[in-house]
């Protein structure tokens, strides 16, 4: 939200607060005392810090919405309380006195709440190492969120006309309570229908159409690789413009040889890269048996480590878990990956998130049942990664930990989504006493919140930061505390922040739109050196010392 403030801006945040409040008492005839009371707390239990900081506009979109939340929940108490027979009666002066009271209230606590806001978001942008913004954005989050507030309130009046239109009609043939609930039921089905099929349905489809024309454009500086190891190269069967902009990216991209041999200082292998797009093939079984004949062409089966790596929403590989396993190995080994989707991460997982776990758990079976044909002696160390809804699709190849154990070497996932069941049920089974942000769940599983915390072998690995809110988001927090706000907290997480109903939700809801855009080792962006430790934590390489993790993390 900005600087500490100056003189100058609270000064404009005290005038547009009186406004606000003026603006209230003119409000006041059509509106709910014990709702507008209810708003006025949620409007400042907005404001509170989160996890990670926030834009001015993305604060004033998280207020707004709080803030008819809160308005709505007061409206459903204070009718909960006539329907329980308290119907006071108030006269004229009470109405007029509570009436200027309340417009008082809103006048001081508006801006008390952005002011202190303000300086929460300071708090927390110091302790993820963001750089402070010395302008301030008051007036702006007050404006945004009264935006927000009304345009909110005047969907809800429509829908309550619309109620009031069914229940009329239906009134005309069954008792009037029956006519009210079946209009209740009625507009509400419509409004679903109309924003899921209709808004966002046309919403999203706009971004898989514009997603589809990105993909088949590059990034600067990709060009078709030339080394055999890669597929899309003139050795490849697999044709260049069917991989996608990510699959070229990631095929087109990462160390060679020399550049592993050049760090080391020791003989390297150049890494193998075999990928599929969507457009490779014609169904997903059968770009996943392209990517395993991508393998066998390749001789990824005669590398030390193969991985099966499950992509991202657009097809992306993250190139910090890639090429640190590639690094980590001498370039001894082999990724094998696939697209499943055109659509940004986000969007895959509201559209289908059966898509993902599908995918990954395809890719793995077909390439576990490839790598079983070999020899036992001759044979690979298997391994699994994925990074965000990558580690959530990636996850859904197995049915826990123990298979994971049982069909790899080890496996490495990177800010799990909260909704993953093998990463809910190992947090929920975890060691009495543990925290949830660093459960401990046996030998063979490791959670750790960075590189200081992996200093003991395990076989699979949970990198997650406490800031991270694509790890900690889920719709439980709009009525229940969670574990890890109640334990003690991650070192980058804010002292103040508390949660509070149906508000930390929303926090955090718009905590995840810039979460990778923090340094790394907060939030949702995992630095280089971190997965470097964590393969160093599962794979154990002979010829890696901590002093290369060292460099590494530093030169990268």
């Amino acid at each position: 939200m900005g600087h500490p403030p100056t003189e100058e801006a609270v000064t404009s945040a005290v005038q547009w607060a009186r406004r606000i409040g003026a603006a209230l008492l003119r409000y006041r005839r059509g509106a709910d005392t014990v709702g507008l009371v209810f708003a006025l707390v949620f409007f400042g239990w907005s404001t509170t810090p989160s996890l990670l900081p926030r834009a001015w506009y993305l604060q004033g979109v998280a207020t707004g919405i709080c803030t008819v939340t809160g308005y709505l929940l007061g409206v459903a108490c204070s009718r909960l309380v006539r329907r329980l027979g308290f119907h006071p009666e108030w006269s004229a002066l009470a109405r007029y006195r509570g009436n200027v009271l309340l417009g008082f209230l809103a006048a001081v606590w508006v801006p008390a709440s952005l002011i202190l806001g303000a300086r929460w978001q300071e708090q927390v942008r110091e302790l993820v190492g963001v750089e402070t913004d010395a302008r301030s954005y008051y007036v702006l989050v007050l404006v945004v969120a009264v935006l927000v507030a009304v345009a909110l309130r005047a969907a809800g009046n429509l829908l309550v006309v619309a109620s009031r239109r069914v229940a009329g009609f239906c009134g005309r043939y069954v008792s009037a309570r029956v006519a009210r609930l079946v209009a209740v039921v009625v507009v509400a089905v419509a409004a679903v229908l109309l924003v899921d099929g209709g808004l966002v349905g046309g919403f999203l489809a706009a971004v898989n159409a514009f997603a589809a024309v990105s993909d088949r454009g590059d990034f600067p500086g990709v060009v078709r690789p030339v080394a055999a190891e890669r597929t899309g190269s003139p050795a490849s069967p697999v044709g260049w413009e069917s991989l996608g902009k990510e699959g070229r990216s990631f095929v087109a991209g990462g160390p060679t040889a020399a550049d592993i041999a050049a760090f080391t200082g020791r003989s390297a292998l150049t890494p193998i890269r075999a990928y599929g797009g969507l457009s490779s093939a014609s169904s997903l079984k059968d770009v996943a048996a392209l990517v395993v004949a991508e393998l066998d062409r390749t001789g990824a089966f005669d590398r030390a480590v193969l991985a099966v790596a499950t992509t991202t929403g657009t097809g992306w590989v993250d190139p910090g878990i890639a090429e640190s396993l590639e690094y980590v190995n001498g370039g001894d080994t082999a990724i094998a990956a696939l697209q499943y989707s055109y659509l940004p991460s986000w969007a895959a997982f509201v559209v289908d998130r059966a898509a993902p776990r599908d995918a990954g758990k395809e890719l793995f079976d077909q390439v576990y049942a490839a790598w079983q044909r070999h020899p036992v002696a001759r044979r690979p160390r298997l391994v699994a990664f994925g990074e965000s809804l990558g580690a959530f699709g990636g996850q859904a190849a197995f049915s826990g930990p123990q298979d994971m154990t049982a069909r790899t070497s080890g496996a490495l996932w990177v800010g799990t989504p909260n909704s993953t069941e093998v990463w809910r049920d190992l947090v929920a089974d975890r060691e009495p006493g543990s925290p949830e942000r660093l459960p401990l769940t046996g030998d063979d599983v490791r959670f750790a919140q960075g590189a200081n915390d992996l200093t003991a072998p395990a076989r699979v690995v949970y990198l997650q930061h406490a800031t991270d809110p694509v790890v900690w988001w889920s719709p439980r927090l709009l009525t229940r505390r969670p574990d890890w706000l109640a334990e003690p907290r991650g070192p980058d997480v804010s002292p103040q922040m508390t949660w509070l109903p149906a508000v930390t939700f929303w926090q955090l809801t718009m905590d995840m739109v810039f979460s990778s855009s923090v340094p790394p080792g907060h939030g949702h962006h995992y630095g280089p050196g971190e997965a470097a430790q964590a393969w160093v934590t599962i794979l154990s390489p002979p010829d890696w010392t901590a002093a290369d993790t060292e460099r590494y993390a530093a030169t990268r």
